[in-house]
């Protein structure tokens, strides 16, 4: 009896122990997972700050309650102009939807673009338009009377807004893009090197590829027909003025092409990356 009580007991202490061993390991395999998955966020972040998810202004106004106090990225063209610093936006393709008014909230004055067709890119909190709150919660002043039509509707309170034309209108009207932060978004189409490529047209009526010139290396290499965001301004390609202001030495035989291929065309000096 009291071998039988000893090879039980014996075979539960070993039981226990797989137990405990197995425990152990699948935490260990856990960590690792962990560990994992922490290193691939890092090296995705340091390629550059991806923005918060794009939504359209639909689902924003149709579906507010999923997105209220939540921060998102809407891209559209800008409707009305409301006050002196607020306007509404809508999406085209949802004839339903109700616009929505954003509030600059980033402190820096924002001028629409000119060309009405032209996108904005908004990042900002979601709220119903409450005046009061509103000002207390983000140190604004409105005058109430231009936000009559909009008031507990939703509304995008916006940490930050840049003008966002395709890459078409660029190089159809470059000009009036000089000079000023854009945010734009293309195929990769025609790689020079790491740092410089254009991105495509996207087939606009009399529009070229546009080159884009990064200002760094990127930590991650950027890919033929690959999709990518990035935030940076328009210049004219001056060879010149690129090597001199970017540390950049072409050698001649590279130096004369791209001077027969983009002088004075427009250039994106793109300083953020994200896929």
């Amino acid at each position: 009896m009291n071998n039988l009580d000893n090879k039980q007991i014996s075979e539960k202490i070993s039981s226990e122990r797989n137990f405990l061993l197995q425990k152990l390991w699948d935490a260990k395999v856990i960590i690792s997972l962990v560990l994992i998955a922490v290193l691939v966020k890092v090296g995705y972040n340091d390629n550059a700050a991806a923005p918060t998810p794009v939504v359209n202004t639909y689902d924003v106004s149709s579906k507010t309650e999923d997105f209220l106090s939540k921060t998102v990225t809407v891209i559209s063209k800008p409707i009305k102009k409301v006050g002196l610093s607020s306007f509404t936006v809508s999406d085209e393709r949802f004839f339903s939807g109700e616009p929505i008014v954003v509030v600059n909230a980033s402190g820096v004055p924002f001028d629409l673009p000119t060309d009405s067709n032209t996108r904005v890119q908004v990042t900002g909190d979601v709220r119903n338009l409450n005046i009061p709150s509103v000002e207390r919660d983000y140190k604004l002043n409105l005058q109430d009377e231009d936000y009559k039509d909009h008031i507990n509707k939703p509304a995008i309170i916006a940490k930050s807004m840049m003008i966002a034309p395709t890459t078409g209108e660029i190089t159809k009207n470059p000009s009036q893009y000089y000079g000023k932060k854009l945010v734009i978004r293309g195929e990769v189409d025609n790689i020079q090197s790491s740092v410089l490529f254009t991105l495509d047209a996207n087939y606009l009526l009399g529009a070229e590829d546009l080159l884009v010139l990064l200002s760094a290396t990127p930590k991650r290499a950027v890919n033929q027909g690959q999709t990518v965001g990035m935030v940076g301004s328009v210049r004219p390609f001056v060879v010149a003025d690129i090597e001199r202001e970017y540390g950049i030495t072409w050698d001649e035989r590279v130096r004369r092409q791209l001077e027969a291929d983009y002088r004075n065309k427009p250039v994106f000096v793109a300083n953020t990356v994200y896929p």
